[in-house]
């Protein structure tokens, strides 16, 4: 019998990068009843940071960054970016990737604020 092996819509048929989205989006959604203008933000998951991102030719493996941020400009919304496989790399099983995800989305969204990540989320640390 050939097929998938559940439903779409069924949690087992998500991918890996699915299934990430979703953590970020729930972070995001956490941040979002403290901070409003969160919805004026871009959030997006790109598999791999490029070297240009980081604006250095190479990394070391400990720099290799979990995040990023982008400035809004030209009429383009800032933006969030959170690197997929370095967070995977980095986390044993999915609620040690949660609580990565998180950390790494508020730091970004305090760098774009300019504000420290405690003050973006009290528990920021606690995890």
């Amino acid at each position: 019998m050939r097929g998938p092996i559940a439903p779409p819509q069924v949690p087992l048929a998500a991918s890996r990068a699915e299934t990430f989205a979703d953590l970020v989006q729930d972070s995001v959604e956490r941040l979002e009843r403290r901070w409003p203008q969160l919805a004026d933000i871009d959030f997006l998951v790109l598999d791999v940071p490029r070297t240009a991102d980081a604006g250095t030719d190479a990394w070391s493996d400990e720099a290799v960054p979990l995040g990023g941020t982008v400035t809004a400009r030209d009429g383009r919304p800032a933006r969030v970016v959170v690197y997929r496989r370095p967070v995977e790399i980095r986390t044993k099983g999915r609620d040690e990737r949660a609580a990565l995800v998180h950390e790494v989305v508020v730091e970004q969204v305090a760098d774009l604020l300019g504000l420290t990540p405690e003050t973006v989320d009290p528990r920021y640390g606690e995890d």
